[in-house]
């Protein structure tokens, strides 16, 4: 890199760190913006004399937004050092290792949001500091008192700052992003954007909408005897704050490298974004040993996961028929490799969506990968536009069986209940892993299975015979036979499955397991009111499940007839003082919503979701709502989290 390269390349960076800092829009993935850093990090290693004082290297987090009271931390916030591979990984623990042999190592999640500082002063919540440059940040105090997982009192005298980052789940974040979609507003990128701008709202009442997370990984100023962070941790978790799935004390770099890989194949399963993990030097007396870089501890590193987030092309745009109707955009990609698999396509969601972004073909894209069978376009990447890209048109006919499409604005579908596509996707997912489990009955055999006429709907799988089967191409009887097996295998599954299965719009594997849970097989007949009293569900969800059971009822009830899915099984109920009593549970609890309500249930109690005249208790935690308000006006008995352990400790 020459003089004049590293010159624009500086500017070229704090553009984009301005733009995900304090913008929260970025301009680019994590990966460009990382392998730009680190070319200039090489050359001000080889030309210390050329170093720019305002490069991104010299300094810690992001410059101040307008609109805050600025504040200073008690003690100085890091960065971290970033370490991409496992070459690199080893050789950060050598560097420790020389001086320091035997240390052990303290491991946790390098989760993807917004650092946060806490200041604790006679056991509350004094002040809440952004990172900023490291050494002053915003004052974001009143939006961080809005968080239902940041404690405002905390069982701890003394002064102390308790550390951590701000996150915002995946299901938080696609519910903010389709509101704003209606609203016609810009779309956050990530979670981590999102979180962050949610974090240093002007109106705390916005903040308070956003339900975002606070998750500790660290402390400043403390008066804590420990002599290893891990223990300090385990205070700081013991205190009410919300633990990591994962947090483990090495000594070695196999033992290290295993909790990576087990890191690294879990993160698409946990509910908000991880980028990797962060290895620390156990023992604090170390820690001060080793000391500090200008930027950031000799004694940590951030051990980060490949890339999910990456920038292709969008070469094309084809139509794919759902198994309701829906005819879902998908782009054709230019090939690019995300976590060693190599992406062709993405979804674009709905048209909605692609006038919101004013996605064309020919557009350079962000994609990114959080579990998705699909990769999702989050951004275009307008300032790669040349003016050869084209407008995506909106199809007016089926692309599978010709029919007019009915354009419902944001949705367009096919309504012809015979199509092709609709039958044959409703029974790929009924026999899907997450439904029925049908082993051998995938997407091929149940388009050769449709094309040759034996299947025209989920009934049919069941009629299914071996003279059948051994007519068709590629079926012997071994293949035929384990297939039947299969099928048959299926009668009998859970109760949740066969729900799932039957592909009612809203209404997925946690919905459907819900459902079983409190109302077993008496699920054809339920009422609006026992719908929406089920935690978790909505008038949209309800009004979908009710619906469709009035629609397809008689299909139904003939699959049940032939299937005989089993209720799960209920633990036997304990004498408590809570047996026979309706119970609402509202505010933040030491344990989660769903763990109390077993418990209540088990010890006979009837948990609900709203309160009515009827309601025998409403128990409460932190930031109580609504819920409380309601049965002070009825004239419920309101009763305190301590007084539920009390009497389910003496149950």
């Amino acid at each position: 890199m020459t003089r004049e390269a590293y010159k624009e390349a500086v500017e070229t960076l704090k553009q984009w760190a301005y733009a995900y800092y304090v913008e929260d829009n970025p301009m680019v993935t994590d990966e460009v913006y990382d392998r730009l850093y680190r070319e200039v990090e090489q050359f001000e290693r080889e030309h210390p004399e050329d170093v720019d004082p305002t490069s991104p290297t010299q300094r810690i987090g992001a410059p101040l937004k307008e609109g805050f009271a600025k504040a200073r931390h008690l003690s100085r916030m890091w960065s971290m050092e970033d370490v991409f591979n496992e070459k690199e990984f080893e050789e950060w623990m050598a560097r420790i290792q020389k001086n320091f042999p035997d240390e052990r190592y303290y491991v946790e999640p390098k989760f993807d949001g917004a650092s946060l500082n806490l200041i604790y002063e006679n056991g509350l919540l004094k002040q809440a500091i952004t990172r900023g440059d490291g050494v002053e940040g915003e004052d974001v105090t009143n939006n961080a008192r809005t968080i239902q997982s940041i404690r405002l009192e905390i069982d701890h005298k003394d002064l102390i700052e308790i550390r951590g980052e701000v996150l915002m789940t995946k299901q938080e974040f696609d519910r903010i992003n389709k509101e704003r979609a209606e609203k016609g507003e810009a779309l956050f990128a990530n979670p981590r954007n999102a979180a962050a701008g949610s974090l240093r709202q002007l109106d705390p009442r916005i903040t308070a909408r956003r339900n975002l997370i606070f998750q500790p990984w660290g402390v400043g100023v403390h008066s804590l005897p420990y002599e290893y962070l891990s223990k300090v941790m385990g205070y700081i978790y013991d205190l009410g704050f919300r633990k990591p799935p994962v947090r483990k004390v090495c000594k070695t770099v196999e033992e290290i490298e295993t909790i990576y890989e087990e890191l690294k194949t879990m993160r698409d399963s946990l509910d908000v974004m991880l980028d990797g993990m962060v290895v620390k030097v156990d023992r604090i007396a170390a820690q001060n040993a080793l000391g500090y870089t200008v930027k950031a501890p000799r004694w940590m590193v951030a051990y980060k996961f490949p890339a999910v987030e990456k920038q292709t092309r969008i070469k094309d745009v084809l139509f794919q028929v759902g198994r309701t109707g829906v005819v879902t955009p998908v782009a054709v990609l230019e090939p690019v490799e995300v976590e060693g698999v190599i992406v062709e396509r993405a979804t674009l969601n709905n048209f909605d969506y692609i006038e919101k972004m004013d996605v064309r073909i020919g557009d350079m894209v962000t994609l990114i990968r959080s579990g998705d069978v699909i990769p999702k376009i989050i951004k275009v990447l307008t300032q790669y536009r040349n003016g050869k890209e084209r407008k995506i048109v909106r199809p007016i006919r089926c692309p599978v069986c010709g029919s007019e499409l009915l354009d419902e604005g944001k949705l367009i579908k096919c309504q012809n209940l015979n199509c092709p596509a609709r039958v044959v996707n409703s029974i790929i997912y009924f026999a899907s892993k997450q439904c029925m489990n049908i082993e051998g009955l995938g997407e091929k055999i149940v388009e050769q299975l449709y094309n040759a006429g034996l299947v025209k709907e989920l009934e049919d799988i069941y009629h299914l015979n071996m003279d059948e089967l051994l007519k068709l191409e590629g079926f012997k009887e071994k293949k035929a036979k384990n297939l039947l097996e299969a099928i048959e295998a299926s009668k009998g599954a859970e109760c949740w499955r066969f729900i799932n299965g039957l592909g009612i719009e809203h209404i997925g594997e946690v919905a459907s397991k819900k459902i079983c849970q409190t109302y077993g097989l008496d699920f054809m007949d339920l009422t609006e009111e026992q719908l929406l009293a089920i935690e978790g569900f909505g008038e949209e969800m309800a009004e979908s499940f009710l619906e469709f059971m009035r629609v397809n009822r008689e299909k139904v009830e003939r699959l049940l007839a032939i299937i005989h899915p089993v209720a799960p099984k209920k633990e036997e109920a304990v004498e408590s003082p809570f047996t026979g009593r309706t119970v609402v549970l509202t505010g933040t609890m030491k344990k989660s919503r769903g763990e109390i309500k077993a418990m209540l249930e088990h010890l006979g109690a009837k948990v609900v979701g709203s309160v009515s005249r009827k309601t025998d208790y409403v128990i409460y935690g932190e930031d109580a709502g609504s819920k409380y308000e309601k049965a002070k006006q009825l004239g419920v008995e309101l009763m305190p989290e301590s007084k539920m352990w009390e009497l389910a400790g003496e149950a």
